[in-house]
């Protein structure tokens, strides 16, 4: 009997699914659960498994249309069946697209480079060795699936005299794409959080040293005794709860002409991905140990890039951190994350000369790991000297770090 594969429902709230890449062909053996399409709805990105074994014998919605749940979108079959040829693209609805319900809004990331045509595509490995070498990789030719960028096409690259490598990028054209259904949410949900709320964005400078020195020392254990690895991120985070702890405004929303104090800190991770942005949340952050923190953080980005979060993994955030200093940034100006009334970037570490004052008041010049911290929050329910007394409470359990991390 043919196996009938629909589109899930990812979420209650969720109607309605956009197919943005087949993984398989029509005619092609598939196994049980074994990844067939990629979808994208409001809240999240996945990889939808297959139902059943056998081969992928119809498709019957092609990439980019977008059909409500339970639509039948493919057929599976035993092997030996005649295949089908694809039908034609099932249309995406204009008015649905455009009345998008709006949600929560991620904050702002850096362009995605795009090659002529539609997203670059690499490897995790690529865009390491372009970022140690230096290369912008829309200029290195992809020969790859759908032009992925391989390590063999950085490498081809990397062997060309500079003349040869610049002759070889690809040429500019002008034109003029539609958005992917993840982008169009993100511009509008940006959107709306400017016009929804008064942004005023503050800048604090930390000494990180004291907590980078006890990162090297331990990093090698910590992921040996727990199997993640040792980032600034769970101390980042656990300074953040702990302040919010102190100063419950910052953790608040405004619903109405109503102050919403929230029970639980749910602690949003922003991730940048290489079609867009998502903001997995940590659960009640509060009650999470440094080690907890270190694994759920790790887990929810491991899970966004595979494309198998699920839709409660999702939303629900009331306070977010976004890491735009893995690009270089000194410090970004975030955009706040609606209905959350605060958002905290952080920006790169990097070793600087400090003047340093003793106890007799004797200065003197050192090199300290120093990063930039910025504050970005809604002046309708935060007012600076709020904002001030977090960030200061923030900035002293960093520099003072004293916590266990075992």
């Amino acid at each position: 009997m043919p196996t009938d594969v629909i589109m899930p429902q990812m979420g209650e709230s969720i109607v309605e699914g956009t197919i943005t890449k087949w993984l398989k062909k029509a005619g092609d053996p598939v196994e049980k659960d074994e990844p067939l399409f990629e979808i994208s709805t409001d809240k999240v990105d996945a990889e939808i498994p297959s139902p059943a074994a056998g081969v992928l014998a119809a498709i019957r919605v092609e990439v980019g249309a977008t059909v409500e749940v339970n639509t039948v979108v493919a057929v599976i079959a035993e092997p030996g069946t005649a295949i089908q040829p694809a039908e034609a693209p099932a249309a995406a609805s204009a008015a649905t697209e455009a009345a998008a319900p709006p949600a929560r809004v991620p904050v702002a990331v850096p362009a995605e480079p795009v090659r002529a045509g539609g997203r670059l595509r690499s490897s995790p490995l690529v865009r390491r060795i372009a970022k140690e070498r230096q290369i912008d990789l829309r200029l290195v030719p992809g020969t790859g699936s759908e032009g992925r960028i391989t390590k063999q096409d950085i490498l081809r690259f990397l062997s060309q005299p500079p003349a040869a490598a610049a002759a070889s990028a690809a040429p500019l054209k002008e034109e003029l794409a539609p958005m992917s259904k993840m982008r169009a949410i993100i511009a509008q949900r940006m959107a709306e959080s400017m016009q929804i709320a008064p942004h005023v964005h503050v800048v604090y400078r930390v000494d990180m040293t004291r907590i980078a020195r006890l990162r090297e020392r331990h990093k090698a254990a910590f992921e040996q005794r727990h199997g993640v690895k040792l980032t600034y991120m769970p101390f980042i985070a656990t300074a953040a709860v702990e302040a919010l702890r102190r100063f419950p405004i910052v953790n608040a929303s405004l619903e109405g002409a109503s102050i919403h104090y929230h029970g639980n800190i749910h602690l949003g991770i922003a991730v940048a991905l290489e079609w867009g942005l998502i903001v997995p949340v940590v659960r009640q952050a509060e009650a999470c140990s440094f080690v907890e923190l270190a694994r759920a953080i790790a887990g929810l980005a491991s899970r966004a890039r595979a494309k198998r979060l699920m839709p409660e993994e999702v939303g629900g955030s009331t306070f977010t951190l976004t890491n735009s200093g893995v690009f270089g940034d000194e410090f970004g100006t975030p955009v706040i994350n609606q209905p959350e009334s605060a958002i905290l970037a952080i920006g790169s570490l990097r070793k600087e000369p400090v003047v340093l004052t003793d106890a007799e008041g004797n200065d003197s010049i050192a090199i300290r790991s120093m990063q930039h911290f910025c504050l970005g929050f809604d002046h309708r329910l935060i007012d600076g000297a709020d904002s001030g007394r977090f960030m200061s409470e923030f900035k002293k359990a960093l520099e003072n770090w004293d916590r266990p991390i075992d």
